[in-house]
């Protein structure tokens, strides 16, 4: 985590002297909330590895998930270049919304799902479950894992030339699995993906 102090934020441009706190799935990269922070819920969460706000209704501290058990743990900290607002990301225990919801705002539930599936393919790599279709992957081996990209990628491409466009999503979705599982055995994060397409974009 980044060395971060409250003394860094300028809180002259903060309404009522409260630090705007954005919480992004650190996983899935998708907005949970929007919360604020004083200085002593800033350090409490600093201190703890647990978000915590200053409820502005309440005028105290609450520490999200203090009474369902729903913490948003912290993985990062970071404070945007005008030093008047936070960005966290957190990886969330169970839905984040009071809603039950996983997220307060109502963006398409499938968003951020492709580095949720890939965080699964890691931890099926990393514990090699008995039973699994991505154990057995593994265990295959590279070869194996490559010859199932390949068909995949041959199976949507056919769909596509048939302009069967739910068939081609359905096949889509295996070329996608299994491109993941074949970026995991070469060790290879979909952020370095990112930053390979990022580099020729600029």
């Amino acid at each position: 985590m980044e060395q971060l102090s409250w003394d860094n934020i300028k809180l002259d441009k903060c309404a009522d002297g409260l630090l705007p706190v954005v919480v992004q799935d650190a996983v899935t990269l998708r907005v949970l909330m929007l919360g604020y922070m004083n200085r002593e819920a800033f350090e409490k969460t600093l201190r703890e590895g647990r978000v915590t706000f200053f409820s502005r209704t309440r005028q105290q501290l609450w520490t999200k998930g203090e009474t369902s058990g729903h913490y948003l743990m912290v993985d990062n900290m970071y404070i945007d270049c005008d030093a008047d607002t936070l960005l966290i990301k957190a990886n969330p225990i169970g839905p984040t919304c009071h809603r039950g919801t996983t997220a307060c705002f109502d963006t398409p539930a499938a968003e951020g799902f492709i580095r949720s599936l890939s965080a699964l393919v890691r931890r099926r790599h990393a514990e090699m479950p008995e039973g699994s279709y991505t154990t057995r992957l593994f265990i295959k081996g590279i070869k194996a894992i490559t010859k199932k990209v390949g068909e995949e990628c041959t199976e949507s491409i056919i769909e596509a030339v048939d302009g069967n466009r739910e068939r081609f999503i359905y096949e889509a979705g295996d070329l996608m699995y299994h491109y993941l599982v074949m970026l995991e055995q070469m060790g290879v994060t979909l952020d370095e993906v990112e930053h390979e397409l990022l580099l020729r974009h600029s």
